[in-house]
């Protein structure tokens, strides 16, 4: 029986998903894992593509769409 993924983005920073998941890359390859909850990289900086290694805080990565004060 699988069981469902849920998927949350957080302003300015990853998506956070809970379940077994797998993360397709532009090149094809399949990250898998299995942790409880995975943080997704949304910048594109990640040392450690595709999981996010927080470095959108350095980049002061912003949503598209969100308000730059």
């Amino acid at each position: 029986m699988s069981r469902g993924v849920d998927l949350w983005v957080c302003p300015n920073g990853p998506l956070l998903v809970r379940g077994d998941i797998g993360v397709r890359t532009g090149d094809g390859e399949v990250h898998r894992t299995e942790r409880p909850v995975s943080a997704v990289c949304r910048c594109g900086k990640s040392a450690s593509l595709p999981w996010c290694d927080g470095t959108h805080q350095l980049i002061r990565f912003r949503d598209e769409g969100e308000s730059h004060d």
